[in-house]
């Protein structure tokens, strides 16, 4: 079973309207993105973050179930719910949040639920930056580093850190508890400015990770471990935007390795050149129908394996 812990908010997207710019809602938070994304696609998945029962909350409660994710590990939650706001003038979406006393900001570690012995723990984004439950899952990290498989995709927000020197020491420092990081170029550009990313997914590697795996954008993705290095192009598709297409690989990367007995650090590190391949490909076909459609919309399974 794959379990993603973190946030789970509402993204309000922006698209035109009448010569305006107006905000569609839509469920949303990388973490919950990652488990819809895998439950979509057919892994045991499930769900562990904190949840308001308000109207929003509600909504991200039928959005998980409806695709597929467990709820067993929600945790109940009287706050209210973040609200993200994604503006997508640019390329890159650019995100303004509203986290100030909400529910998924506010897990701590007394409330973390029991786990199963075989999940494996999927962690990352704004979730390991707002406090306590940056803390809280820090210490899930480290209590559960090298007992079970733990993945991380950082997933840059910069609006949320006001340190870049201090966050890049505490995300170095998760790269020895995971057995797999996924990261992207626009995030590698941010925290190690005029690097190449294939050089710093190297460093990474010899940091802890059996695995590290680069989404480029249009560029493809890149996998690196200790047998083999694979670059694979994305298909070509008609882009509505980007906005979760990080977590839709993130979640089909999981899937894929799920579905081929291979969710354990042994068996990303065991990886030939085929099979990383075979994974990189999995993954951009799923980030790229993501990206034909508005909002974070991971891909079911028939529409992956028909393509």
């Amino acid at each position: 079973m794959i379990i993603a812990c973190g946030e789970a908010l509402i993204d309000f997207t922006s698209l035109p309207y009448g010569g305006r710019t107006v905000y569609r809602p839509h469920p949303g938070g990388s973490l919950m993105n990652v488990a819809v994304a895998s439950g979509r696609l057919g892994a045991p998945t499930g769900f562990l973050g904190k949840v308001s029962h308000d109207a929003f909350g509600r909504l991200l409660r039928q959005h998980l179930q409806e695709s597929g994710v467990s709820l067993g590990w929600v945790v109940e939650a009287r706050e209210p719910t973040t609200l993200a706001f994604v503006h997508l003038e640019t390329g890159e979406p650019e995100y303004s949040f509203y986290a100030g006393g909400t529910a998924d900001r506010s897990l701590e570690i007394e409330e973390l639920p029991a786990l199963p012995k075989d999940a494996a723990l999927h962690f990352g984004s704004i979730s390991l930056v707002l406090e306590p439950t940056a803390g809280t899952l820090e210490y899930l990290m480290q209590q559960e580093s090298r007992r079970r498989f733990l993945s991380l995709d950082p997933n840059v927000r910069p609006g949320l850190i006001p340190d870049r020197a201090a966050y890049l020491e505490r995300l170095e420092g998760w790269l020895g508890l995971v057995d797999l990081v996924k990261v992207s170029q626009a995030d590698l550009e941010w925290l190690y400015p005029g690097e190449s990313p294939k050089s710093i997914a190297q460093d990474w590697l010899a940091k802890g990770p059996a695995l590290v795996l680069v989404t480029l954008g249009g560029a493809g993705s890149l996998a690196l471990n200790a047998n083999a290095t694979r670059l694979v192009p994305v298909p070509k598709v008609e882009v509505a935007d980007t906005v979760g297409a990080g977590d839709s690989f993130m979640g089909a990367a999981l899937a894929w390795l799920h579905r081929h007995g291979r969710l354990s650090r042994a068996g990303v590190g065991g990886l030939e050149e085929p099979g990383l391949e075979q994974l990189l490909t999995f993954a951009n076909q799923a980030a790229a129908i993501n990206c034909t459609r508005p909002g974070a919309d991971p891909p079911w399974g028939h529409e992956v394996d028909s393509r």
